[in-house]
């Protein structure tokens, strides 16, 4: 189901791809206990980053991590955008369907860069490599993007299904009938691959409260 490309591991030595499949699953527009647990946790992160400001942040491990990487490209890690917002702006994560929201809660509260896909749309195996420049895909919002070079990709028998810099695509999108659900996390060299399991397991919690009846497929970290 999944294949490490020579290029991705020469690249990015210490990176990390956790991966985490799931059936029987339903994508609710809402769902009220996910709700109440989304609430919950924009607390935690307003406790638990009280009296940050951005110097801090740019020495957290995690956000360190993924800035790095960012640099390269000339562009700001989104999450911690987003993490700033909620923290300082006293803002809400963003409304979305149940599998949706849920991977977005477990993406701020590890601040791991997480993508989902409708596993049926998906065409294995599935692949982490490197962009040489000319691979194009279309992103959620319908525009056709060229990729940059040396950005890490993931891709399955159609074509590129996500990379970092510019999240995922169109094609094999989380829908409302969704029932397989494919989770991607893209760990970063200077992250320890048992936190990206963690991260997986803290978003198989969350579609368990949408969708008891759902199973594991795929729980795995895999290293550069």
């Amino acid at each position: 189901m999944i294949v490490l490309t020579e290029t991705w591991r020469s690249t990015y030595p210490n990176a990390a791809l956790g991966i985490l499949a799931m059936g029987n699953v339903s994508n609710p527009q809402r769902h009220e206990a996910l709700a109440l647990h989304k609430e919950s946790l924009e607390r935690e992160l307003r406790t638990r980053y009280a009296g940050y400001d951005r110097e801090r942040f740019k020495i957290h491990t995690v956000l360190a991590a993924y800035q790095s990487y960012y640099k390269r490209f000339k562009k700001t890690y989104h999450v911690q955008l987003q993490l700033e917002s909620i923290v300082f702006k006293d803002k809400t994560l963003p409304q979305a369907a149940a599998l949706v929201e849920a991977m977005f809660m477990a993406e701020l509260k590890h601040l791991m860069l997480t993508a989902g896909h409708d596993l049926d749309d998906v065409q294995l195996p599935v692949t982490i490599g490197v962009a040489e420049g000319h691979e194009r895909y279309v992103r959620l919002n319908g525009q056709e993007q060229e990729l940059k070079a040396k950005d890490m990709m993931i891709f399955d028998a159609n074509g590129v299904i996500s990379s970092v810099i510019y999240g995922p695509d169109k094609r094999t999108m989380i829908k409302p009938s969704t029932s397989r659900v494919l989770f991607t996390v893209y760990g970063m060299p200077g992250i320890d691959p048992s936190d990206l399991m963690v991260h997986l397991e803290t978003i198989q919690e969350y579609v368990l409260i949408v969708s008891p009846e759902a199973k594991v497929e795929m729980l795995e970290v895999y290293q550069a």
